[in-house]
């Protein structure tokens, strides 16, 4: 489990494929304090600790199926991992840690794209397309996770949802790096799939 609040941003340096891709990730993490094992939240997809480094460097290689890999901004033509990208980290959640956020699973829904970016004073508003089958669950004043961060959503329209970022938000993630039509991870609230799937039910 993983609250959406950004704690480090790594950078991918190894990519290689051998049915599973493996991604090497430098990160500002002590990495030999990493148990192999762990879940670390990379851009908001739950992926697993297979290797890290021992020395001087800061870096973990995880495994990621073809089945995440096709779910996820991974394989993305446009803005897919390769090397050198800026990723989202978030180490899991401990007992007694500030749930900051919102609980979040790192099980990523599916992909939404940046249909607009406008500055509003400090802040910058990002207008999202996604899904019809994903659109369902969106609600205003609820809660998203989108590349790993933890958002407030503030109007739906449709197929569209806008969500806000304050300075500091975007000073501490990858979100001062994105452009018009980035695809980016999209995983809803798990209350929301509960209530919709309650609904359903009742009907």
């Amino acid at each position: 489990m993983f609250t959406g609040i950004i704690s480090d941003i790594g950078e991918i340096t190894e990519l290689k494929n051998n049915g599973d891709v493996r991604a090497r990730i430098k990160c500002n993490y002590t990495s030999a304090e990493i148990d192999l094992g762990a879940s670390i939240a990379c851009d908001g997809i739950c992926l697993t600790v297979v290797d890290r480094g021992l020395g001087k460097e800061n870096w973990f290689d995880v495994d990621i199926s073809a089945e995440t890999v096709s779910k996820t901004t991974i394989s993305a033509s446009a803005n897919g991992w390769g090397i050198g990208r800026k990723i989202n980290l978030e180490r899991s959640l401990k007992v007694g840690d500030e749930l900051g956020g919102h609980i979040v699973s790192g099980h990523v829904d599916g992909v939404a794209t940046i249909k607009s970016i406008e500055i509003e004073g400090d802040s910058t508003r990002m207008t999202f397309e996604i899904s019809s089958d994903l659109s369902r669950f969106i609600a205003s004043k609820g809660s998203v996770s989108l590349n790993g961060t933890s958002l407030t959503v503030n109007e739906v329209n449709k197929n569209t949802f806008g969500v806000n970022l304050i300075a500091h938000t975007k000073s501490v993630t990858t979100w001062k790096n994105v452009a018009l039509d980035d695809l980016i991870n999209l995983e809803i609230d798990t209350l929301a799939r509960y209530v919709a799937r309650l609904t359903e039910v009742k009907n």
